[in-house]
């Protein structure tokens, strides 16, 4: 197709108006786009600061209710739930994820009864819960044990999804799981409780804040590379994505986001399914240092880094700064 050149071509014309500019727009961003991801602690009318997450904090049950509706009152539609679970419950093979008791249970319940037309999104891994911070049972060589590990996962989704979850998010990266989560589901007849998985979880760097939200900063011995992706693959993630959609996932999700932006791309490109992200605590943890130091705006960065989430082809994003982001965008 042949094009007109300059001066008849100006390509500034449509950008010199503000309406102009959201004319034209070819991509949108609203509270629609978000998931808020809340960490939830023991104790009632209890707000614990996480220090390395300046803005984020952890909630008892009776205050992460309270986010819950102030979530559905901003327009975004999903709440993600993370566990801060207490050390005399934490264990080697990390039993209180099964209980149906336990934190996670306790307070998707008393989400679901208060603010019933919210979703909500319920990780399933074992790190919260372990004495040694890894996402599964490790044997005595310090190796995370797949097929072991996944029938505890599976358990946890069913004490979960019993409790009223919306989302099973398992995000372990043990091979299987996901199959085994949805099989486990329909036979319980949980028919329209979807999974998200965790399909493309990289092993970063840039996962400490929210280790020390969860309480397991400190704890974790080794690393996760055994099982989390190599930062170098772009190729496997792909492959990754295409056996857990095989295996009966609705969504995927890429962890971290914004460094990988170009797996959210080709994921998209390639399986055309929706596909999430999570812009992680160290994410925005290095947003808000660069509005400490002066360095940035942060209404801008917020907007900005959001909007190119969707850009590179997401349905959502789960950012904690969602909350900042809806109020921004409902004005």
């Amino acid at each position: 197709m042949t094009q007109s050149s300059y001066p008849s071509l100006r390509l500034r014309r449509t950008r010199t108006s503000r309406w102009s500019r959201a004319m034209v727009a070819e991509t949108s961003l609203s509270p629609a786009n978000l998931i808020w991801p809340l960490f939830v602690t023991e104790g009632e009318q209890v707000e614990e600061p996480v220090l390395t997450l300046p803005g984020v904090s952890r909630w008892s049950v009776d205050n992460i209710v309270a986010r819950a509706k102030e979530a559905a009152e901003l327009g975004i539609p999903c709440i993600a739930l993370f566990p801060n679970t207490p050390a005399h419950l934490r264990s080697e093979r990390g039993e209180e994820a099964t209980n149906a008791d336990n934190l996670m249970c306790r307070a998707t319940r008393a989400i679901s009864a208060a603010v019933p037309d919210i979703g909500i999104l319920t990780d399933v891994a074992l790190d919260p819960y372990t004495a040694h911070g890894h996402d599964g049972i490790v044997d005595d060589r310090g190796r995370v044990l797949n097929d072991e590990t996944m029938a505890v996962l599976v358990e946890q989704a069913l004490v979960l999804a019993r409790a009223g979850a919306s989302i099973i998010a398992p995000s372990d990266m043990m091979d299987g799981r996901v199959g085994a989560i949805r099989i486990a589901l329909e036979a319980e007849g949980f028919h329209d409780v979807q999974i998200m998985a965790y399909a493309a979880k990289y092993a970063s760097a840039f996962y400490g804040p929210f280790r020390d939200a969860v309480g397991s900063g400190g704890l974790l011995k080794g690393d996760k590379r055994g099982y989390q992706m190599d930062p170098a693959n772009a190729e496997e993630a792909l492959r990754e994505v295409a056996l857990d959609l095989a295996e009966g996932a609705d969504t995927v999700m890429v962890k971290p986001g914004l460094p990988y932006l170009d797996i959210i791309r080709r994921v998209k490109e390639r399986f055309e399914v929706p596909v999430f992200a999570y812009q992680v605590s160290g994410e925005y943890a290095m947003i808000e240092a660069a509005v400490a130091a002066g360095a940035g705006d942060r209404d801008a960065l917020v907007l900005e880094t959001l909007l190119a989430f969707r850009r590179a082809g997401c349905s959502g994003i789960l950012t904690y700064h969602a909350a900042h982001a809806a109020r921004l965008l409902r004005t």
